[in-house]
Order: C-alpha cells, then structure tokens, then sequence
C-alpha cells in the first residue's frame, strides 16, 4: 500500500516539534542534565489532588457537560472577574478543555478559513504555526526582538495586516523569551485592532507566574476588546498539574458556541477527576500559586545571572519560567550550538529557531528546575565555552 498517496499531505508536511527532538535524543542518554522541558518540578499540590480521589472515591466518574462541571464554569468566572474585573456567563462564555492546546485548537478551527491569514507573535509555543495550517489557515510571523523586550509592536502589527487577515494569536506571557506586556502595550496594540475585524486568540497559560510585582493584565480587559477575544488558559503551569490535562477558554458567547460544538464531537468533555480537582485549585490554591512564583523568582534569577557571568546576553524574563539567552557570540547556529552541548557536556537546552525564525541565535533554557539542576548545566555550559575557546 503506497501511504503517500493515502495520508494528508498537510499533516506530512508539519516538522515535528524542535523540543520534542532534543528531548527525545536526551532521554537516550545518561547522565543528561536537561533544562529543555517546560514543566514544573513541584508535585501537584496535596490538597488538590485529594480533591481529585475523594471524586473518585464517590464515584464521580461519569461523563459531564460538553462545556464542563457547572461549578468549575462558575468557580473560573469568579476567578476571572476576581483578576481582571471582566465578567464572563458560566453557562455561555466559558470551556473547559483538555488542556489549554485543545482550546488554541478549537479556537483556531472556528474562526479560520481556508486561505485565511493568522498572524503568529514570535518566537512563540510551537504548537501554534500547526494548528494554523491543520485549519487550512496561512501563518503569518509576527517577529519580536531583544531590544523591544520581545513585546509586540503595533507598526509591526500593521505592517503585517492584509484583507485576508482573519487572526492575531498574542501569547503573553511568552514561551520562549519570558516576555511579557503591560498594559501601555496593550493599549497601543488594541488602537489597531479596533479598526479591524480581527479576532485576537490569547494564550495568557502563564498569567499567574509574573515577575514585576504586578497582576499580568489581559488584553480583553481593554475597552473595546473584550468582544474580539478568546481568551486561554488552564491548570498545568499555574498549579503544576501538567499531567491532568485541563484548561480552558473563555470569550464572545457565538465563538465559545462554536468552539464548544467542536469539542463535543472531538473530544466528548474533559477528564471528570481532574475537574473536580480543579474546583478546588482555583477555590482555594492561592498561597500554593504565591508559593511557586517566589521559587520561580530566585531561579530565574539565578539562571539570568549564570548566562550574563558566561558572557551571554540574556533578556531579564519578566514571565513565564524560562531564560531565552542569545549565543551569537558563539558563532553557532542555535541547533549546532545544542547539539555539540548535549553530545559534549550532556546539557539539554531547545535551539531559539524552534520558536520561529525570529528566535534564531538563541536557545531557551528552564528554570523550572531545582537550585542544584541548574547550578550544575551552568557549570557544565561553561566547561563547553571555555573547552571550545569561547570563553
């Protein structure tokens, strides 16, 4: 049987995941001190996955509504409002999701056209470019540099709208540069948007790990916005329940309608254990949030500061919890700068041209890593300047 002909050229044409590659070849190898996988090292707190056993000890194991448990719908609309002082309908603005990736997905195939153009903030989270042309949708990158902080600008914006432009996908705080924007930038970005028929997808998954001592703010907070964006979020960075597989969406009541329809047929609802769960996350996991973000903190201070010592620049992140250091200085392509690191000093980091081109001469770098794991790569990194002469 001859499979090309078979199988969807679209899908066949998609690289695999740039992180997924160096994670795959380091789990092949001993002694792999890897900074490349974006993914807390805190266990889910206790007292939520209780919450998630005592439903199964009840035997809460049954289908729920498409859209979710009434009562996580109703405990997300009070987070939101809480947060950002937005109001959203439980019964008509808000998805629950299996992660937030099935939301970004469902989001994108409701809004996209074939031949529609979607532009992409980068360097950004790999899975976006993908489910753009899955859709049949034309991606279109939004490029981000060091010295604007990696924040979108809104020429840069501009310069890039065209009739067939359906989408703006903006995810802030950002993977892979830990970049973040301020309500100022938002604003700005929202002039130009408000004069479109643009919908904005925004991918806000690390909204509670930020760095300023200010609330992450929310572009459906600015005036005029909140009825031309979708906003996602989830469970998985917030309150380290990666594995649990939650998220969810929330936005105009015809998109959600639409989103929620693909989801029924797709996916049937999310997990019902890890819905129970997250009731309790969201009603009483505060302090376990404030609690990470101080860990968080000290490390990405520690690991800035080791880049910089190294003779890296390194962008201060101000979100998220990952470095995204340039090592031009190096003379190496990002991809041949991680390959010789791996193979040589067995250190795991992601080339920045995972992300897009845009992040080209850069590698992303985790600090959701213990003190020790991160003292150790950086030692080991510095072996591989100084044994190369780079250094």
């Amino acid at each position: 049987m001859d499979y090309g002909k078979i199988l969807n050229q679209t899908v066949i044409d998609i690289k695999p995941s740039g992180i997924r590659k160096f994670f795959d070849i380091a789990a092949e190898m001993d002694d792999v001190i890897s900074l490349g996988v974006g993914e807390p090292d805190f266990q889910t707190p206790w007292h939520i996955r209780q919450a998630g056993i005592v439903s199964l000890q009840n035997g809460k194991t049954r289908y729920t509504s498409n859209r979710g448990l009434k009562e996580l719908r109703a405990c997300i609309s009070k987070y939101i409002n809480d947060r950002t002082g937005v109001k959203y309908d439980p019964e008509t603005d808000i998805l629950v999701s299996v992660g937030g990736s099935e939301a970004i997905d469902a989001a994108v195939r409701t809004l996209v056209s074939p031949g529609d153009e979607v532009l992409i903030v980068e360097p950004s989270f790999v899975c976006y470019e993908p489910i753009c042309r899955l859709a049949g949708g034309i991606p279109v990158a939004l490029p981000t540099k060091a010295e604007n902080s990696f924040r979108l600008t809104p020429s840069e914006l501009q310069k890039h709208i065209t009739p067939r432009t359906k989408a703006l996908i903006l995810p802030y705080p950002g993977n892979p540069t830990g970049a973040i924007m301020e309500r100022n930038d938002l604003e700005a970005i929202a002039a130009v948007l408000r004069e479109t028929d643009i919908m904005v997808i925004s991918d806000e998954i690390y909204s509670e790990l930020t760095y300023t001592g200010d609330r992450h703010v929310s572009i459906s907070c600015i005036d005029g916005m909140k009825e031309r964006t979708v906003v996602v979020n989830g469970f998985s960075k917030t309150y380290s329940m990666t594995g649990w597989r939650l998220g969810y969406a929330y936005g105009p009541a015809p998109v959600i309608k639409q989103m929620t329809k693909i989801h029924q047929f797709a996916i049937m609802s999310a997990p019902t254990t890890s819905q129970y769960a997250a009731i309790e996350a969201v009603k009483n996991g505060r302090h376990d949030i404030e609690n990470m973000v101080e860990e968080y903190d000290m490390r990405r201070r520690l690991i800035v500061d080791g880049f910089r010592t190294l003779g890296f620049e390194c962008f201060e992140p101000l979100g998220a919890f990952y470095a995204f250091p340039s090592i031009r200085s190096t003379g190496m392509s990002s991809e041949e700068f991680c390959e010789k690191l791996l193979y040589s000093k067995k250190v795991a980091v992601i080339p920045g041209n995972a992300f897009g081109q845009s992040g080209e001469g850069h590698i992303r770098a985790s600090y959701c890593y213990s003190v020790e794991h991160i003292k150790e790569a950086l030692h080991r990194i510095g072996e591989f300047l100084s044994e190369n002469g780079l250094r």
